[in-house]
This record gives C-alpha cells, sequence and structure tokens, in this order.
C-alpha cells in the first residue's frame, strides 16, 4: 500500500489564505470520497491553525491507498481561489493562493545499534576530587560510527552506570532525530512558495466551490 504525504500550506499570506487552505483541506477530502478508487483514504496527521476558527495555516495530510501517488500528482502545485474575501468586503483583491507539496520524512541519519557501542570505566569521583568508591565504577559509553558518547557516574554499581549512560546515548540520537524532523516541516510551511502562484494547476470559485480549471498530467487544461 503506497502512503504519500501532502503539506497544505496558506505559506506567509493573509487570513484569505488560511481560510481557502482549509477549504482545499476538505475539498480534497471530498474529491477522496468521489475517487473512482475507493480504498484511498485520507488522514489528517497534524494542523497549524490560524487566529480564525476554522482556517488553517497548513496541514500534513498523508494520501494512503494502491493509487496514492496518482491522486496525490492531481493536487501537487499551485491552487487558486477566486473568492471576494468576506473578512474585508471592499477589499479589491479577489484571488487567494495556497501550495499542495509532496513531504519528505527527513533522514532518520545515523542510525543507532547498541552493537556499534563500546564501553570505557574509570573511577567515579565526587566533588574535590575525592573517590565515591575505589572500583572503576564511571561509565563512558562511544557510539564509535559518530563518536558521540555518554557518561554516567552517579551509581555504585557499574552495571547501573552503563545502563543510565546507554539510556543517555539512545535520548541523544532521538532527540537529534526529532529536531530533524520538526526543522524539516518549518521549513516545508515557510517556503517562498508565492513565486510559482502564476501558475496554479487548479482554479476554484470560493463562493461555490466549484472546480473552474484543472491542469492534467500533460499540461492541458480541463
Amino acid at each position: 500500500m503506497q502512503t504519500v504525504l501532502l503539506n497544505i500550506s496558506a505559506g506567509n499570506g493573509p487570513e484569505e489564505c488560511a481560510y481557502v487552505a482549509a477549504l482545499t483541506l476538505a475539498t480534497i477530502r471530498k474529491e477522496l470520497d468521489d475517487w473512482k478508487d475507493s480504498a484511498i483514504v485520507m488522514r489528517l496527521v497534524e494542523t497549524e491553525l490560524s487566529r480564525v476558527e476554522g482556517n488553517i495555516r497548513s496541514a500534513l495530510i498523508a494520501i494512503e491507498g494502491e493509487n496514492a501517488q496518482t491522486f496525490a500528482d492531481t493536487w501537487t502545485g499551485i491552487i487558486q481561489w477566486i473568492w471576494r474575501s468576506s473578512y474585508r468586503p471592499h477589499h479589491k483583491r479577489k484571488n487567494w493562493f495556497v501550495s499542495v507539496k509532496p513531504y519528505v520524512e527527513p533522514s532518520a541519519g545515523e542510525a543507532f545499534s547498541t552493537d556499534d557501542t563500546r564501553f570505557e570505566t574509570a573511577k567515579a569521583r565526587g566533588p574535590g576530587g575525592q573517590h565515591v568508591n575505589k572500583t572503576e565504577t564511571a561509565v563512558r559509553v562511544i557510539h564509535l560510527p559518530t563518536g558521540k558518547s555518554a557518561v554516567a557516574q552517579g551509581e555504585r554499581s557499574q552495571l547501573m552506570n552503563k545502563k543510565t549512560a546507554m539510556l543517555k546515548l539512545q535520548t541523544m540520537f532521538r532527540k537529534e532525530q526529532e529536531e530533524k524532523k520538526n526543522s524539516s516541516r518549518s521549513e516545508l510551511r515557510h517556503s517562498h512558495w508565492e513565486l510559482e502562484r502564476g501558475n496554479p494547476i487548479r482554479v476554484y470559485c470560493g463562493e461555490t466551490l466549484k472546480l473552474l480549471k484543472k491542469i492534467t498530467a500533460k499540461g492541458k487544461a480541463k
């Protein structure tokens, strides 16, 4: 089964863009309900809400099913909504844009395996250089491929310090992977998609949700 991640983004646009971003999410959901392959489903992974209730700055969705990529391709690009703003009724602008882009999970980086670690021991020391005890209870665990290490010496047992040091090292790797993931998502949400807004792949009427134009995979308008 295929799983394709798509990110719907209002970018740095005004609240009207956050409104049509929510419309885009709802329209994708509705189109999937009518899609010829009923085995394809959409799952909402996360959303960044806007200041107006019901509006969104961005949404990360997962399209799942045998033909998920085919469906996702029909939405990948810039979506234009023609809508006279209800927030600013006298505003002359009536064209609003959102982007729909593929999202690729960032690489997990160097894989962590306990088989790639080595322990070193030393005498644990307390304040003022005093020995906690005269046996080698302090432990340093080293991840050989990266050189990253963690130290534990708080326990009197070498075995317990080994467990603590290993836990510290594993936590270090998990934290780095989570930071990479958050950074990747942040960059995607704030990408400068506005330069592409002159070439929408779909144009909708915001009042009726009617599709006015759709660019096919061959570049032809329908």
